[in-house]
């Protein structure tokens, strides 16, 4: 069974310091939740579920990383965005997570504005972001018991066994992170963002540090989860073959340009709709009619965005 996380062993002062900085940017933690306002002309009946509208940011005045960015997400759908580093992708994803604020524009989330950390977004970030004092059970019971702090301890051990076996990790249940491959680490803090049951997910490069063999796997394990609950998705990914393989929908973003006497901020250059069906896997998805297609046609675009800068 499920032990306590309020009885594990006293945290390492060190580890405390760490982890109360990053509390004040973890979702999870319910006291970083900010209560989001509902905006003056809520989206209409049928409207997309998320609306990002004329979004920038910059730190120098009149240099904005990306300006004028605008997209949109359907209830459900798994959305992908590549871009090479610097272009503003993660600070995109922190803005729709509400941990970061825009210079300007808007982020609207199923009709309310998107103004600081809320438990209705789940985010996985690049590295696993476990607390090492706490066993596996007690890392996801401890975002649990933030999202529903009226339930009993059974009720949270209960809820908890059924994430951890969703990952696979059911024979890991008492293990700390330290006994943990870099794999099975990252199925932990999956397991995390979908307990909490969340509006949207958010995945900031979560497979980027695994290998080539791991990486597939869970991608086929994340497939699989998000097809089956319909969770909408929002991932950043540097991987071609992994945006095709599970998004919906592609997101191209460019990088700004600077020269002596112009310029250009980034942004969104294109937003690909993926045809290929919506049953595929690793293994046909070569095969598939379009793949080619829509595969040179983000790698050229990748390249001549190498070609201008």
């Amino acid at each position: 069974m499920l032990s306590d996380p309020t009885l594990a062993d006293p945290a390492p002062r060190d580890s405390v310091r760490t982890a109360r900085a990053e509390s004040a940017l973890n979702p999870l933690n319910s006291h970083a939740t900010v209560d989001e306002g509902t905006v003056a002309n809520p989206l209409p009946t049928g409207a997309s579920f998320l609306k990002v509208q004329g979004l920038s940011k910059y730190y120098v005045k009149d240099k904005p990383i990306f300006a004028d960015v605008n997209f949109s997400i359907n209830r459900g759908e798994f959305v992908c965005i590549i871009g090479h580093s610097g272009c503003g992708k993660t600070t995109i994803l922190n803005v729709l997570a509400g941990l970061d604020s825009a210079s300007s524009g808007y982020v609207i989330m199923d009709g309310r504005e998107v103004r600081g950390p809320s438990l209705e977004r789940g985010v996985v970030f690049q590295s696993h972001a476990l607390m090492p004092w706490f066993t596996v059970g007690q890392n996801i019971a401890f975002a649990v018991k933030s999202r529903w702090p009226q339930w009993s301890k059974a009720q949270i051990a209960q809820h908890v066994e059924r994430f951890v076996e969703m990952v696979g990790l059911s024979h890991s249940l008492e293990k700390k992170p330290s006994e943990l491959s870099g794999g099975m680490k990252q199925r932990v803090g999956i397991a995390r963002a979908f307990s909490i049951q969340p509006k949207m997910l958010l995945l900031d490069e979560p497979f980027g540090a695994l290998d080539a063999l791991t990486r597939g796997t869970i991608q086929d394990e994340l497939m699989g989860i998000v097809r089956s609950t319909k969770q909408t998705v929002f991932m950043i990914t540097h991987d071609v073959d992994e945006a095709i393989l599970l998004a919906d929908k592609i997101v191209l973003m460019r990088n700004s340009v600077s020269t002596s006497n112009s310029f250009v901020p980034g942004g969104i250059a294109q937003v690909l709709e993926n045809p290929l069906p919506l049953k595929r896997s690793r293994a046909d998805l070569h095969h598939l009619q379009g793949y080619y297609d829509l595969r040179n046609h983000i790698v050229d675009f990748l390249i001549g965005i190498n070609k201008t800068f």
